[in-house]
């Protein structure tokens, strides 16, 4: 059966079907952190949006520690997905927690260089000072080779394919939520997908200007322009995580750990010396 026109509601419908499903909890769990880690991995996903602009003064919270406070909450999700799959007391649950620590904790280090290379173009850790500094020229230009080692690492980071090892249905059935069910999947669920969304939105304000566009059209009307423009933005790396999970095939373990300590590491630590040596040779250094 198909629900709603060509099948949008399906999302919903299994939304509501797995809230009223009950919550079956395993008896040799440990049930407090059982529910603790969903609920902590839903909260670190979604207080990331606490200080991202949605436009020119339009933020929760304009923090000048912006991008430390961004990865703070990402460091701090692995605690969720260990919880999980500790609590559990299953070997599925605890390895699948494993592989996706492992790979969170890896990608972090490539993650935190490629942003390193943009703090040390603009010299501020505020999202709102980096998007002003993008008016003349978006970051994605000269800084192509950091955009494509910072993809692959929020791939890798939001656990999506080619990197989604932990839930790598043939050898561990669903990874590090294999016996949660019903809500705390939900908010697994709700966690991973908030998380690209999030990522995606970081992605837009680092590299391609954030709500910043060419003046062909006028800011100053009732609607605010600049909240679509990030939007439409946002989309664009929304749709490549789609377009690499139909495209790409899951790595194997020993690869995933490889690529990123033997491969992408080096380059990330060349430019993060290659960039400001341009600053200093041109005097162009914004400190």
């Amino acid at each position: 059966t198909v629900v709603g026109y060509y099948g949008i509601l399906q999302p919903f419908a299994d939304a509501l079907k797995l809230i009223l499903k009950e919550t079956v909890i395993p008896n040799h769990s440990y049930k407090v952190l059982f529910y603790v880690a969903p609920v902590s991995t839903l909260i670190f996903s979604l207080l990331g949006w606490a200080i991202i602009p949605f436009g020119q003064g339009l933020t929760l919270f304009d923090f000048s520690l912006g991008i430390i406070y961004t990865l703070a909450l990402s460091s701090l999700g692995v605690y969720g997905i260990l919880f999980a799959g500790w609590s559990a007391n299953s070997k599925y649950a605890f390895l699948g927690s494993l592989r996706s620590t492992a790979a969170m904790i890896s990608y972090e280090l490539v993650f935190s260089s490629a942003i390193l290379v943009i703090i040390l173009l603009t010299g501020s850790f505020n999202y709102t000072t980096i998007i002003e500094v993008q008016q003349s020229i978006w970051f994605i230009v000269p800084l192509l080779p950091v955009f494509i080692f910072y993809f692959i690492s929020i791939l890798a980071e939001t656990s999506r394919t080619p990197f989604d090892l932990q839930e790598a249905e043939s050898e561990l059935v669903a990874g590090f939520f294999t016996e949660h069910s019903s809500v705390p999947f939900v908010f697994f669920f709700l966690a991973e997908y908030s998380s690209i969304v999030l990522y995606s939105c970081i992605t837009a304000i680092l590299f391609l200007g954030g709500y910043n566009f060419p003046e062909i059209i006028f800011n100053g009307s009732i609607i605010n322009l600049q909240a679509i423009i990030l939007g439409l933005k946002t989309c664009i790396f929304c749709f490549m995580f789609v377009l690499f999970r139909a495209t790409l095939p899951r790595l194997r373990y020993d690869q995933l750990i490889e690529l990123c300590w033997v491969n992408l590491l080096p380059v990330a630590v060349a430019f993060i010396i290659l960039v400001p040596s341009i600053l200093v040779a041109f005097d162009i250094a914004p400190y």
